[in-house]
């Protein structure tokens, strides 16, 4: 019989709970107590909802980040915040944001602020961790106490639990050594401390701990390869059995590796690996566990059960009880639960599962496998039917737009000029300043507006009032941006519920959930798109916005546009045809918006392309494919516009510098990126590669409500000043704003506009 196992469960939870008890506890309107009793609750509830299963995971939970987690549990912390006052969970805050709760500061000067850990994405997901620091000096010691309270817990909820980490290997990669020494000679130093734990939770009664180690998808040069054989010889100590698990990708070279190591079971993601399983069961020895991942934890269809039984019966048959099965990854990346939507279309919610329909699956499948098919006849046909209704629905193809992809060539993706050409059009018609200074397109989120559009949403107001209400708040910020003195204004996308979201309910292929929220970080959650079908637009989706915003100044106003990859790579895509074929769908249908803003007279156009690294795949050697047809899809969305329009794009937390030389092919006329957290450090690339165009490096952290000074912005500045020429450097944030309130908004954007009249009088 399978055993039936979860590699993680979102802990948003299904209402956002977690988000909102964060952000009350951030803003002093809650206490501690009331935080971790919200946490409490939601743990509780999500092991009552993974009660089917024969084990459970257990330290999944975080009140911000996992990655975070582990370095808390490794006593792996920043030393600007090792002399903290005040509570733990205070000092995890700051690590995360720059600070904690308001209230808990203002006792010592040392607690009042200090720079927030480095943020990234998790391998190519929207998911964001802190990233570990590191120096040579770094020392670790355990600190159990969350993972083992909540131990406690589940053991008290009658729950079968299986304690998740992150493995010691793939932890030390994720970070990054301040001082740029090895990180590998560290792991002697952290291998006993991961012992101390496991040994830890062996005195807890624990018999299977889930250890992850992702990083053996992607490439590995021998010393990495090597440490992977060091720490599971480190850590074979007999106290528990530990299940290695991978996903995200093929392990390819390094699948015997894996087969070799020191543990009892290994879990391979059967999703992006499904080639590998038979070379998996055959290099593995015969007393260890196979978990595969047979769900898709990344995407929300429904798994096509008859398929997958196929393939998994006679390995059953081969395995017996030695067969693990459970979602590809963690499930921290999907919705939890489809059963709260009432609104969502009948049609396409037929062919969804979110996180606990996904449990039913493995349920299902598990029972087939032992008791046979006709045990679960029902559930087999129910899903049998939806998989067919979905392939043959006239609903996901449309021919007029598989025509028009057809019938793109090179010439579509090419601007007219290069771009020595372009840039002094561009400066005679803008007749912009020495260190220009813009935002990246969105302004504060008010009460008044979530208000308004939860009215019109509810039909308490008629389009006419809505459309009012928005133009109130557009006609705030330009004044706000007018009296600060920036020099290229935005609308504030007052209207725009998310940036995706947004161009999403007004292009055909798209559907929308109620409640279908996924972490992107901390309390920051999104609601991403259902891409069903083929992609066109109706009409135009921005113009009459952005074109009242340019009716009340006369500063240039920049035109904010999502760019077709990060709408794909945030949306819920369809896996039935190549995402490539999907982009470009994108693409002609957002270069159908920039032509039009480009007729309706507005002369700077944002197109963002935030999520275009994480698509990359997770091996180097399949970059290129990825990126041909990415970047060619930006082009294609942008390059239809005369010279003298300016073309912008925007990125925020990557690493780029591996990069560097396709978002050059992008030939955005002004590229601006995230580099306030990393103090630059993405600018590095420059050292080696001569970027041609105009760049904005974020000189404003908006992920944190600490306010940079005038002094900090011109420092960051003058080091960009001494990799690229003056002339061609922008002032900006890193990232919209959002997320961020006016009276933390105006004194930051007011630091950064006096930054820029310094610069101008001293940088030459």
């Amino acid at each position: 019989m399978a055993t039936t196992h979860n590699l993680g469960f979102p802990r948003i939870g299904a209402k956002r709970e977690l988000k909102f008890a964060l952000e009350a506890y951030w803003k002093g309107e809650s206490t501690r107590d009331d935080l971790v009793r919200v946490g409490a609750d939601l743990r509780a509830r999500h092991w009552r909802d993974q009660a089917g299963l024969d084990l459970a995971p257990v330290g999944d939970f975080a009140f911000y980040d996992q990655v975070l987690d582990m370095s808390f549990t490794l006593g792996n912390l920043p030393e600007r915040v090792r002399d903290f006052h005040g509570d733990a969970l205070d000092n995890y805050f700051r690590v995360a944001r720059g600070r904690s709760a308001k209230g808990t500061e203002d006792h010592a000067a040392c607690c009042g602020g200090v720079a927030a850990g480095e943020m990234t994405k998790w391998f190519d997901t929207n998911y964001h961790y802190i990233v570990p620091e590191f120096d040579a000096g770094t020392e670790f010691k355990l600190d159990a106490t969350r993972l083992l309270a909540q131990l406690a817990e589940a053991k008290d909820q009658g729950v079968k639990a299986k304690p998740v980490i992150i493995g010691p290997v793939t932890y030390l990669a994720l970070g990054k050594a301040k001082d740029h020494s090895d990180k590998l000679a560290l792991l002697p130093r952290l291998l006993p401390v991961y012992a101390d734990l496991l040994a830890a939770l062996a005195d807890q009664g624990v018999k299977w701990v889930q250890i992850d180690e992702p990083i053996l998808v992607t490439e590995l040069d021998s010393t990495w390869r090597d440490a992977f054989v060091q720490a599971y010889e480190a850590l074979n100590t007999g106290a528990v059995k530990l299940l290695l698990a991978t996903y995200f990708g093929q392990l390819k070279e390094n699948l015997d590796l894996a087969a070799t190591l020191r543990v009892q079971g290994i879990h391979l993601d059967a999703i992006n690996a499904r080639d590998e399983v038979d070379a998996l069961v055959r290099a593995l020895p015969a007393d260890r566990v196979v978990s595969l991942g047979v769900v898709n934890g990344r995407n929300i269809w429904k798994t096509d059960l008859e398929a997958v039984l196929a393939w998994l019966e006679p390995l059953a048959q081969t395995l017996g009880d030695r067969l693990w099965i459970a979602p590809s990854c963690s499930l921290l990346h999907v919705p939890v639960d489809l059963g709260g939507e009432r609104k969502l279309d009948g049609e396409v919610k037929s062919w969804l599962a979110f996180a606990v329909q996904k449990l039913e699956e493995i349920r299902v499948l598990a029972t087939a496998l032992s008791q046979g098919r006709a045990a679960v006849a029902a559930d087999l046909a129910a899903n049998a039917q939806a998989i067919a209704a979905r392939r043959a629905s006239p609903r996901v193809n449309n021919p007029a737009v598989k025509a028009a992809v057809a019938r793109i060539d090179a010439a579509l993706g090419r601007r007219k000029s290069p771009f020595g050409e372009r840039t002094g059009k561009q400066a005679a018609l803008l007749n912009l300043p020495l260190f220009p200074t813009t935002t990246i397109g969105s302004f504060p989120q008010t009460k008044e507006i979530r208000l308004a559009r939860s009215q019109f949403k509810a039909g308490a107001i008629d389009a006419a009032a809505y459309t009012q209400a928005m133009r109130n708040e557009i006609a705030r910020s330009v004044r706000e941006q007018e009296a600060l003195g920036l020099d290229v204004l935005v609308h504030g996308e007052a209207e725009r519920n998310d940036m995706v979201e947004y161009f999403g309910e007004q292009l055909d292929g798209y559907v929308f959930s109620q409640g279908g929220w996924v972490q992107s970080y901390g309390s920051r959650c999104v609601k991403p798109p259902i891409l069903f079908g083929d992609i066109s637009r109706p009409k135009a989706m921005t113009v009459d916005w952005i074109s009242y915003a340019a009716s009340l100044t006369k500063k240039p106003m920049k035109g904010m546009l999502t760019g077709p990859v990060t709408i794909l790579n945030w949306s819920f895509v369809r896996d039935d045809q190549p995402r490539a074929t999907s982009c470009l769908q994108l693409a002609l249908a957002i270069r159908g918006e920039v032509l039009d803003l480009e007729k309706a007279g507005i002369r700077v156009i944002q197109i963002d392309e935030a999520a275009l690294r994480e698509g990359l795949p997770l091996r180097r050697s399949q970059w290129r494919e990825y990126l041909d047809w990415a970047v060619e899809s930006f082009r294609i969305t942008a390059n239809g516009v005369a010279d003298e329009t300016q073309i912008h794009t925007h990125m925020c937390y990557s690493e780029f510098n591996d990069i560097i030389a396709s978002i050059a092919d992008m030939d955005a006329d002004v590229i601006t990126i995230e580099t306030s957290r990393s103090a630059m450090e993405l600018l590095d690339a420059f050292d080696d590669f001569n970027y041609p165009n105009q760049i904005g490096p974020g000189v404003y952290d908006i992920h944190s409500p600490n306010i940079p000074t005038e002094d900090h912005i011109v420092t960051l500045m003058k080091k960009a000043a001494a990799r690229i020429p003056a002339d061609r450097l922008w002032v900006n944030p890193d990232c919209g704003l959002k997320t961020r309130q006016w009276n933390e908004v105006i004194p930051a954007l007011t630091s950064m506009v006096s930054a820029a009249k310094t610069l101008r009088a001293t940088v030459s």
